[in-house]
């Protein structure tokens, strides 16, 4: 059967919520990465659990690709429909099913953004802490087992999801996990949902774990006379087991960019550290001199201090426009993200490795990192040569093979998608990769589920 044959068929449950509007292919044509687009033959705008089940099992009977679309913000072409078929989006999927103050969790769809998840604990006294930094559904967070500015004290995605709810590619709903903080039985089908970025089945409904909001909040920014002393007190912090709740990096290109674009005043043109401290109020207190006289000895200028909800709130939106700065450093450049993260006692040498790289490559290259847990990013601005694009690729694949053979991994948070698949074989292996995909095959054997993506074919 034609796809267009099996787009009339969904169209007799899903009306008007399946179309091949022009502008809503092209929308669903790519996310925010340097992959060519490749528009889908149709758009479905699916409501629940059953409508995704239902919509999978005619695909799955007639062959036709999926592609799970949340908000559109991967970055490694996880939602491209490389291969045409239907985009199934699941942004209208925003309801929160249940909150259990009591014992600190909730059930909600998978369109739900942290934003609008926080925005509704918050007279509660909890909070949703995975922060990737951009406005992402949490199924969307769910199949690339995000990360974020939190992790360092919060964990990522990956710590935070007690079940799932998922559409299995024959159409078969599964119920993985619980409302419990741990079991023993069984196998940990939740986990293996989670990061699988949309190959194995739809995410339509996530159990969360939750956290109290600490009593005291203060965050502070932190200057230095070199790259290698904010690196080294990164290190420091985390060695003297001090519970930061974010720390953040961003060299002196990329605090550059953030201080023309986001207004921060009071700042140099500095490799700069991000701090925040939660818990009491003698406990943050503590954390902070701690972390400050750590960052004395490597050559800071000492803490200054953001105390108040709204400036803090100002410098954090400060550190999630990263990449809007980056973009504004070089009119006309597209921006290309990498991603990789190392062992905490390597990322000194990836870090100033990086640096090397750039700097040889001639590329502007701004460099954040959540290096709280040993992840870094650069932004690469691809400029529009001829050999623009393949001078970044290059750039992007040397960042990586350094991180892997420092004992890293090609991504901590991005995910593999599609550029990072030449990395899987090379950080896994062939047996691990083999057992990957013949979980692939033995949950969606006829391959509809956002076929291309992960494995090289």
């Amino acid at each position: 059967m034609s796809h267009d044959a099996v787009i009339a068929l969904a169209k007799e449950f899903l009306g008007e919520r399946i179309t091949t509007n022009a502008a809503l292919r092209d929308q669903h044509s790519h996310g925010e990465d340097a992959h060519p687009p490749r528009q889908p033959d149709a758009v479905a705008f699916i409501e629940t659990t059953e409508e995704a089940a239902r919509l999978l099992a005619l695909c799955h009977a007639h062959n036709v690709p999926v592609v799970p679309f949340g908000a559109g913000t991967s970055l490694e072409g996880h939602v491209t429909p490389v291969r045409g078929g239907i985009s199934i989006d699941l942004s209208r999927m925003t309801a929160i099913l249940q909150v259990n103050t009591a014992d600190m969790d909730c059930r909600i769809q998978a369109g739900v953004t942290r934003q609008q998840l926080n925005e509704f604990l918050r007279d509660q006294g909890l909070f949703f802490p995975v922060d990737p930094g951009s406005v992402c559904t949490i199924g969307g967070m769910c199949a690339t087992r995000a990360s974020g500015t939190a992790a360092v004290r919060y964990g990522t995605i990956r710590e935070n999801v007690l079940g799932l709810t998922v559409a299995l590619p024959d159409g078969r709903v599964i119920q993985t996990g619980g409302r419990v903080r741990k079991s023993a039985t069984g196998y940990d089908l939740t986990h293996l949902f989670i990061g699988s970025e949309g190959t194995l089945g739809i995410i339509t409904e996530i159990q969360l774990r939750l956290h109290g909001i600490p009593e005291a909040t203060s965050a502070a920014v932190c200057q230095f006379e070199t790259l290698a002393g904010a690196v080294e007190t990164v290190i420091g912090v985390l060695q003297c087991g001090i519970p930061v709740a974010r720390m953040e990096l961003l060299d002196d290109v990329q605090i550059g960019a953030s201080i023309r674009f986001s207004k921060l005043e009071g700042m140099a043109v500095a490799p700069t550290l991000f701090f925040e401290f939660h818990g009491t109020q003698a406990g943050v207190a503590e954390q902070a001199e701690l972390a400050e006289a750590l960052a004395i000895e490597n050559g800071a200028s000492g803490f200054r201090w953001a105390t108040e909800p709204a400036a803090r709130a100002a410098l954090w939106k400060a550190r999630h426009d990263a990449y809007w700065a980056a973009l504004a450093l070089k009119p006309g450049h597209k921006g290309m993200a990498t991603d990789a993260v190392v062992p905490i006692s390597k990322l000194a040498e990836a870090i100033l490795g990086c640096k090397q790289d750039i700097a040889e490559s001639g590329l502007t290259a701004p460099m954040v990192g959540h290096v709280g847990d040993g992840n870094f990013h650069t932004v690469i601005l691809v400029p529009d040569e001829p050999d623009g694009v393949a001078r970044a690729w290059a750039l992007d694949r040397k960042i990586v093979a350094r991180a892997l053979a420092l004992g890293g991994s090609c991504s901590g948070e991005h995910g593999i998608g599609l550029g990072k698949r030449e990395f899987l074989e090379q950080e896994h292996g062939l047996e691990s990769l083999a057992v990957m995909r013949s979980l692939k095959a033995a949950i969606d054997p006829n391959g509809i589920m956002n076929p291309g993506k992960m494995f090289m074919n």
